[in-house]
């Protein structure tokens, strides 16, 4: 669980880079589902396709009747056309472009022949918001471009040649009209598809966040067991092994190890079910309140109970609940370091308030023991990440008279206290 001797590591690269596909671009779900032209043969838009054909054919006729005399009367192919402009409609999730297109020149077409203006220029409007929507921007602009100047074409250079027979040239009011629909048009629809993308954009970052808090609360859980099962189980390791020494020889001594050993093993089992019930419970108050450096005395005999005598100097500060529970940690860590690792059976920990900032200094004067203490690697990181959470630094490593030595400098007022 914890580092050989040795310079410490830095913390893991735990973080991912992650995120929504690619391919999910736009909007909330549905819409990005039915917007994003992805083929996958879910979600056709047949009814909305059928109601604008629908519109169209009837409008149309209505606007035959109203148009007669003025317009060439609607025949089959009018009505072909006019089927066709709305039919299109079904790919154009799929294919906006194409679609696009191919409205633009139906309508064109229709116009061109003479038929009685009216509700077919609606199916190129739904194919350009489907386009600008879908990401295809200056396709859009282009095609509804060229219908407008196609539309510009056939009413004051070409009505000459086309039906109806004896037509005007179309006045120019006419022609602003058409530019200032196209224009409000295309508006809206990039208004649209700029809230798809913020849509897209808070709801990546949401998914993001959740993920972090996640990963830390992972990380923090992890902490809290590496740190309370190392101290622990270092201690009645030690204990251990002084019972099985002297159940022979001393029975009496063995008898305090193994009652050692009990009273540190149910201490570790209390707090190990109170990390657990945050998993449980996740968002309810802890049952008991989190370590601090009030029971830094505790610490002491614990540690006297595995063979290893600490000298405090110094006296802990009053500390927001993470910043004392994160002091409580380091301060375990390193002595739990010293009892696995060190040769020494003396450590001092010095408490010092200076500039806003808690220095507590761990050293210890033995040289390492070289034997393997079953670590995993994790304890300076652990100290570490808890330090970096708050702000602060840890620095560890062997002193030049052969001791090792912990340092952890960690703000006093953090963001903790403002809240």
């Amino acid at each position: 669980m914890d580092e050989q001797r040795g310079s410490g590591v830095g913390p893991p690269d735990r973080w991912r880079h992650g995120g929504p596909p690619r391919r999910w671009r736009y909007g909330p779900p549905g819409w990005s589902r039915r917007a994003a032209g992805r083929g996958d043969g879910t979600r056709w838009p047949w009814f909305s396709t059928v109601l604008f054909t629908a519109f169209v054919l009837i409008g149309s006729g209505f606007a035959d009747h109203a148009q007669a005399g003025e317009r060439v009367a609607l025949d089959p192919l009018g009505r072909v056309l006019l089927f066709l402009s709305g039919a299109v409609l079904l790919w154009r999730w799929r294919h906006p472009v194409a679609v696009l297109w191919g409205t633009v020149a139906a309508v064109l077409l229709y116009l061109g022949a003479g038929y009685p203006y009216g509700p077919v220029l609606l199916t190129v409007a739904v194919a350009g918001f489907a386009a600008v929507v879908s990401g295809r921007r200056y396709a859009a602009w282009t095609a509804m471009g060229t219908l407008w100047a196609g539309h510009l074409l056939t009413v004051h250079v070409l009505y000459r040649w086309l039906p109806p027979s004896g037509d005007d040239a179309a006045p120019w009011t006419e022609e602003i009209v058409v530019a200032t629909w196209v224009v409000a048009l295309l508006a809206v629809s990039e208004l649209a598809r700029v809230r798809r993308e913020q849509w897209a954009r808070e709801r990546a970052e949401r998914a993001r966040a959740e993920r972090r808090r996640a990963d830390e609360e992972r990380l923090r859980i992890a902490r809290e067991l590496h740190d309370v099962l190392a101290h622990s189980i270092s201690v009645i390791n030690v204990q251990a092994g002084v019972g099985l020494a002297l159940l022979d020889g001393d029975p009496e001594q063995a008898r305090t190890a193994l009652t050692t050993i009990k009273a540190k093993s149910k201490e570790a089992l209390g707090e190990v079910r109170q990390v657990l019930d945050t998993l449980r419970a996740p968002g309810a108050a802890p049952r008991t309140p989190a370590p601090g450096l009030d029971r830094l005395p505790e610490l002491v005999e614990q540690a006297a109970s595995a063979g290893l005598t600490v000298t405090v100097e110094g006296e802990p500060p009053r500390l927001s609940p993470g910043a004392d529970l994160a002091a409580f940690r380091i301060v375990q860590e390193a002595l739990t370091n010293v009892v696995r690792h060190s040769g020494s059976r003396e450590a001092r920990v010095h408490i010092e308030r200076r500039d806003g900032r808690l220095r507590l200094l761990v050293d210890d004067d033995g040289p390492a023991t070289g034997a393997d203490a079953g670590g995993t690697g994790n304890g300076l990181a652990g100290m570490r990440e808890r330090a970096a959470a708050l702000g602060g630094t840890i620095e560890a490593g062997t002193r030049p008279d052969g001791g090792f030595r912990v340092l952890a400098d960690l703000p006093i007022d953090t963001e903790e206290d403002d809240r």
